[in-house]
């Protein structure tokens, strides 16, 4: 019989520090609890859970461990499986022996998957190895901030000062002063070397340098350095550089808005990502199925065999290859045409479907396929093949005019449609004209025209990367030209062509 909870410890922040055994307990509930110190973005693993927020400091009232339980036992009462994400791990200062105690008592079956608590996650992200065979044997994890109501302190301040190792301290920015005072009264050397550590492991993670007799004044107000911290006292803290390596990523602390349609997003996230960059959605374009399939279909029953088809995208292939598919048939129809990509992803995406392209230009352009084309057939010019093109519902001609100038007969034939987001999200436009978003991916002319009706002269606030000379230059025709471009219009050379970029704006995204 499979338990009806799951305590699932989500880890420090960044969401692929999860076990393994943790995301395979989320893709088996009904229901996901999570609080604020867990990546809403794991609720992805739950596609099929109802995720329910018990509170997020500053953002939604902070549910009574109370009402958590409650809550809880409801759903397990209703059948439902539920997974209680917990951020760290469950076993460290997170009150699971008092939601063990309810479904004890209700008779209800548990399991508890342990996560990696921030202490341990500061070693490898922070660069401070929180033990050292030469500096620090020991740690003592600390609650800088107890129940509240207790008539006095169940820590040894005395025995916590005299501690011949590492201390690490969680929940302690609004009792700082308590804390530290409380350390340097019981004889712990006010010059001992600290690092607050905070948002441990997310891509703005921030450490800051200092004393204990500083910390106090580092974190008060709590707003000069925002929950969650936590803060690493010892010696080993001075070791930090030689273990550096999360500021050294080359996106480290830019925030970059992806602009992608949201079923595409994610490669360009995780490329994000691995560079040490903050990727933030927002899709400026969607995809959907033309309304009326009617043409696409009539012009599949009619393939011939001496054609030049042209997929324009990734989009263009999977729509062609879904009404493929729905009318009975599958690659074989294709047998005797030539099938051209603009695109690496394009071509691999063929290849997904059983089809190696023929022609596919080195620069991945529609210029750059119109000049191959243009060769291939120079000798031919009496007898050229008819030209297919698979597109979106809109987008530029210029492989039509092109072709058509070189003789080709063409026909476009619309697979998809491209359509505009209408709803943004609200806090962009604040973080743009507060210039916190470092980069705008765009990744095609409707995306830039989106973006322009969107966001207007706030644009000029952040630096926009193009996907293309083409999209280029529909941004410039805007008023608002491109920093960076790609080099051969695929997403990781646009990645790169930020990475290559002057002047990177670090300083905007810790602003």
């Amino acid at each position: 019989m499979l338990p009806s909870v799951y305590l699932i410890g989500a880890g420090p922040g960044d969401p692929e520090l999860i076990t393994l055994r943790g995301a395979r307990c989320l893709r088996q509930a009904d229901v996901v609890l999570y609080d604020g110190l867990s990546n809403q973005q794991l609720l992805a693993l739950a596609p099929q859970a109802t995720g329910i927020c018990v509170g997020k400091h500053g953002q939604s009232r902070i549910w009574t461990q109370e009402e958590i339980i409650a809550e809880m036992l409801q759903h397990v009462r209703a059948g439902r499986s539920v997974a209680r994400l917990k951020g760290g791990d469950p076993a460290v200062f997170a009150r699971t022996a008092e939601e063990v105690d309810a479904l004890n008592e209700a008779g209800i079956s548990y399991e508890i998957v342990p996560g990696i608590t921030a202490a341990l996650a500061a070693g490898s992200y922070a660069g401070i190895p929180i033990t050292h065979r030469k500096v620090a044997s020991a740690v003592a994890l600390i609650t800088g901030h107890e129940e509240p109501g207790k008539t006095q302190s169940a820590l040894d301040w005395q025995a916590l000062a005299n501690f011949p190792g590492t201390l690490v301290v969680y929940m302690g920015v609004t009792t700082a002063k308590v804390w530290t005072d409380a350390l340097i009264s019981a004889g712990k050397d006010p010059l001992t070397p600290c690092a607050l550590v905070r948002r441990c492991s997310h891509p703005d993670q921030e450490t800051i340098h200092c004393t204990l007799e500083e910390i106090a004044a580092c974190l008060t107000p709590a707003s000069k350095f925002r929950p969650p911290v936590i803060t690493i006292i010892g010696p080993v803290t001075s070791l930090a550089d030689t273990m550096k390596w999360v500021d050294q990523r080359a996106l480290h602390g830019q925030r970059i808005m992806v602009t992608r349609p949201a079923e595409q997003a994610d490669a360009t996230c995780q490329a994000i990502i691995a560079l040490g960059g903050q990727p933030i959605r927002q899709p400026l374009i969607e995809v959907a199925p033309v309304d009326d399939p009617e043409d696409l279909d009539f012009a599949i029953d009619s393939l011939q065999s001496d054609a030049v088809i042209v997929f324009c995208s990734r989009n263009g292939v999977t729509a062609f290859f879904d009404r493929l598919f729905s009318l009975d048939l599958d690659a074989r129809s294709l047998h005797g045409n030539r099938i051209a990509a603009i695109g690496r992803k394009t071509a691999e995406q063929l290849e997904q479907y059983g089809i190696v392209a023929d022609l596919v230009p080195d620069d991945f352009s529609s210029t750059g396929l119109c000049d191959l084309l243009e060769e291939q057939f120079a000798d031919h010019q009496e007898s050229l093949p008819p030209i297919l093109s698979i597109r979106a519902s809109r987008g530029t001609d210029t492989l039509q005019q092109r072709l058509t100038a070189q003789g080709f007969e063409v026909q476009q034939l619309v697979a998809y449609q491209n359509r505009d987001v209408e709803t943004i999200d609200a806090s962009l436009h604040d973080m743009m004209r507060h210039h916190q978003i470092d980069w705008v991916t765009v990744t095609s002319s409707a995306t830039a025209n989106n973006l322009v009706r969107h966001f207007g002269d706030a644009l000029n606030n952040t630096k926009l990367v193009a996907i293309s000379a083409t999209t280029a230059k529909t941004l410039a025709d805007l008023g608002y030209p491109a920093a960076a471009i790609a080099e051969d219009s695929t997403v990781d050379t646009m990645i790169q062509a930020i990475v290559s970029a002057p002047l990177n704006s670090l300083e905007r995204a810790s602003s």
